[in-house]
């Protein structure tokens, strides 16, 4: 089984988070933003993936800590699930639609951090979830994740934009950690 559990407690935020690569889409997921455990939970269910995560943070300053260190955490389970890499199709991408929205997402595991993010919002909030903060998710989630990670989505409802990117994200992931054989994907021998 292919599983990490990280936890993380600062001053601003407590996160245990338990994902496992080769699950069945089952999640329990707790953050105290409605909209981002929608958009978790949907993650893992597209992705098959299972994911737990217990995550509580200072929301009564906003949901910036919250949401940032939870990238950082699923990021950092993302790397020690996957291990050296070897066998691993390495490269993923999906192109995920949602009424009128549109999302195109494409990553590579190969040890490099980049995030390019396409995507602009109407509303400054979905529920609870600042808008402003989905880059700043997927960016701590590639960072932590040695991912370079492209991303962009077109549309007019802000609710379809974000899930249709989450669920292209979990699809290119699960594409990309697909075990397709034992070698390295690599030129150099490792990732």
């Amino acid at each position: 089984m292919r599983t990490a559990k990280i936890s993380r407690k600062t001053s601003e935020t407590d996160i245990q988070m338990k994902l496992t690569l080769d699950g069945t889409g089952s999640s329990d997921i707790s953050t105290g933003i409605g909209f981002f455990d929608h958009m978790l939970t949907s993650f893992a269910r597209h992705g098959n993936f299972d994911l737990t995560i217990a995550a509580r943070g200072d929301l009564m300053v906003d949901e910036h800590h919250l949401i940032e260190d939870t990238g950082i955490v699923l990021g950092q389970a993302i790397a020690k699930a996957v291990g050296d890499k070897a066998g691993i199709a390495r490269f993923g991408e999906a192109r995920i639609p949602m009424d009128e929205a549109m999302a195109d997402v494409v990553l590579d595991l190969g040890g490099r951090s980049y995030l390019v993010l396409d995507a602009e919002f109407e509303a400054p909030q979905v529920g609870e979830f600042n808008t402003q903060m989905v880059g700043h998710f997927f960016e701590s989630l590639a960072e932590n994740a040695k991912m370079n990670l492209h991303a962009m989505v077109y549309g007019e409802n802000d609710h379809h934009k974000i899930e249709a990117l989450f669920k292209a994200f979990a699809y290119a992931l699960r594409r990309a950690v697909v075990v397709e054989g034992s070698d390295v994907k690599s030129t150099k021998g490792v990732l």
